[in-house]
C-alpha cells in the first residue's frame, strides 16, 4: 500500500477534529478511498469520515485493508505537515504505519498499529425531514452565542426560518436564521420540530468549518442531530449527535 497527498490539508485537518471526539480508530482502506466509522466513548456521538481516492496522487492499494491507530499520536505527527510538503502513507513488514512528509526536507515517522476489540460500526439508518444547508459560520456564530447563557441548545425549524436557542439560570439567547441565499431550508413538514444537543459537543464537530465553507443540518422532532461536511470528489466528515432530553 501507497497513499500519497500533495496537499495533506483534508487529512491532517480531519484528523484534528476527530482526535477531540475519538481517541482509537480503525481505517478501512478500499479502492474508493480512506473510510472510518467511530463512536465517541461515552456513545453519545458518531464520527463519519471519507478521504476519496481522487484526492490522492497517488493511490495504490493491493487489497481492502483495515488499520487502527492512536488518533492523538497521529495527530502530533501530521501537525509537523508544512503547508507545501507531500506526505505519503505505507505500511511497513514491522506492522506499523510509516508516514512521510517530503518538502524542503524528507521527514519520515513511524506508527505503531493497535488493536481494537470493538465491534464494528454501522452508521444508522435515519430519516431526516428537515435539512438546512447554511454557511459555516452562521452555524458557529449561532452556537458560540448559545454557549454564553448554557450548555445546551435548542435547534428548532420552520419552513421560512431555523432558530437556534439557549436557556440558563437567569440568560437566555436566541437567533433567527432566516432562509435566503445563504441558508437553503427543505422540510417534508409544515409543522415546527425542535430538539436539544449539547454545546460542548457542537463546539468540537463545528471545528469541521475547517474543511468547508458550508454546513448540512439534518434533524427532526426530539431526535439525533446530523451535521455534514464535505468537498466534492475530496472528502467527507459527518457526525452524529444524540439529543439530549428535555428534562436534563
Amino acid at each position: 500500500m501507497r497513499l500519497t497527498l500533495a496537499d495533506s490539508t483534508y487529512l491532517k485537518d480531519s484528523i484534528a477534529v476527530i482526535s477531540e471526539l475519538v481517541h482509537e480508530a480503525r481505517f478501512k482502506l478500499t479502492k474508493d478511498g480512506v473510510e472510518m466509522i467511530a463512536m465517541d466513548p461515552a456513545n453519545v456521538a458518531m464520527v463519519v469520515f471519507k478521504l476519496l481516492s481522487s484526492a490522492f496522487t497517488e493511490y495504490e492499494i493491493d487489497k481492502e485493508t483495515e488499520i487502527a491507530i492512536n488518533l492523538a499520536n497521529f495527530k502530533q505527527i501530521l501537525r509537523r505537515a508544512k503547508a507545501n510538503d507531500v506526505l505519503s502513507l505505507e505500511l511497513t513488514n514491522e506492522n506499523k504505519l510509516k508516514i512521510t512528509l517530503k518538502g524542503k526536507s524528507t521527514r519520515t515517522f513511524s506508527l505503531p498499529l493497535i488493536e481494537i476489540e470493538e465491534t464494528e460500526q454501522k452508521v444508522p439508518n435515519l430519516s431526516f425531514p428537515v435539512v438546512i444547508s447554511t454557511a459555516t459560520s452562521v452555524l458557529n456564530d449561532a452556537i458560540d452565542d448559545a454557549d454564553i447563557v448554557s450548555e445546551s441548545v435548542t435547534f428548532s425549524a420552520e419552513p421560512d426560518k431555523m432558530m437556534v436557542s439557549a436557556e440558563g439560570d437567569l440568560s437566555k439567547a436566541s437567533i433567527d436564521i432566516p432562509a435566503d441565499d445563504l441558508t437553503k431550508i427543505t422540510s417534508d413538514t409544515k409543522a415546527a420540530v425542535k430538539s436539544k444537543y449539547s454545546i460542548e459537543y457542537l463546539k468540537k464537530m463545528m471545528q469541521g468549518s475547517k474543511l468547508a465553507d458550508e454546513v448540512n443540518i439534518h434533524f427532526s422532532q426530539d431526535y439525533p442531530l446530523k451535521l455534514e461536511y464535505k468537498v466534492v470528489d475530496k472528502v467527507l466528515l459527518s457526525f452524529i449527535l444524540a439529543p439530549r432530553v428535555e428534562n436534563d
